[in-house]
């Protein structure tokens, strides 16, 4: 009684729903590029620092940076960003009797990437420094894009081309810049949650000078410790150790960096609040 069986017509395909493909990541910004290698490398200390970083609000920071160093005069450091649907980050740095200004706009879609630089614009001189970057994600792996920097002053007139790729793997990055200016190639990978691994290589034509560096990054979290170290072709060595002061937002830094080929030793202390 009454079961009722229903037959699809011959010929007819049942329907699928359509696939939703996920959107392509962003690709970030141009600066970006090799911030995973650059942050396995210790940073350049010489003399004492110290740091503060202010956030005002979700949209507005500031940081106040005090850098005295017995190769040069004590200088000051003052950064104002706001972070919004455009990023416009004016930079003042004074330091003795040089004033300088950079004025920054930043414009990210869903998966591509616009930034306009403009640094000492002097329209009574005539003379101006322009960068713009261009990022686009092609796939969830790879981004290609350029850079455009272009100068101006009485007499002189310039502009360098930049084109940049990014392959993005599960656990290493490759990254590389080439233009009329030089190359610049980076390879970062990831061992484990505690060890990291970066290789760097930059050619610069204009100098006719090209160096290699490795870098290596380890981290021990139960002594809120980092520690990163570097050797490159210039027989130079480095390092950094970096302490937390949980609970306090207080970070400790000690570095001390040695060039055998120039027998020149510097080291450094920081104290960053914030």
């Amino acid at each position: 009684m009454g079961n009722t069986l229903g037959l699809a017509p011959m010929g007819a395909l049942p329907r699928r729903s359509p696939r939703r493909e996920e959107p392509l990541p962003s690709p970030g910004s141009f600066d970006e590029l090799h911030r995973l290698c650059k942050d396995v490398f210790p940073a350049q200390m010489e003399g004492v620092k110290l740091v503060v970083n202010k956030v005002l609000s979700s949209h507005f920071q500031v940081a106040h940076t005090v850098h005295m160093s017995a190769l040069g005069l004590p200088g000051y450091h003052l950064h104002a960003a706001y972070a919004g649907d455009w990023q416009l980050s004016p930079t003042e740095t004074q330091q003795a009797k040089f004033l300088t200004w950079q004025f920054d706009g930043e414009y990210r879609g869903d998966d591509y990437t616009a930034t306009l630089t403009l640094g000492n614009p002097d329209l009574i001189g005539e003379s101006v420094i322009m960068v713009a970057h261009f990022l686009q994600s092609l796939t969830h792996r790879l981004v290609l894009g350029g850079e455009l920097v272009y100068h101006r002053r009485p007499g002189e007139e310039g502009a360098i081309l930049t084109l940049a790729g990014k392959y993005s793997a599960v656990h290493w990055v490759a990254t590389l810049n080439v233009g009329s200016g030089g190359a610049h190639a980076s390879y970062y990978h990831k061992a484990n949650e505690q060890v990291q691994v970066g290789v760097e290589f930059e050619a610069n034509t204009r100098l006719q000078d090209t160096t290699f560096s490795f870098g290596y990054h380890l981290t021990l979290p139960q002594a809120n410790m980092v520690f990163r170290g570097l050797v490159d072709s210039n027989w130079c060595v480095g390092a950094v150790l970096e302490k937390k002061m949980p609970p306090l937002p207080v970070t400790l830094a000690l570095g001390a960096f040695l060039n055998h080929w120039r027998n020149r030793f510097h080291c450094g202390f920081s104290i960053t609040v914030g």
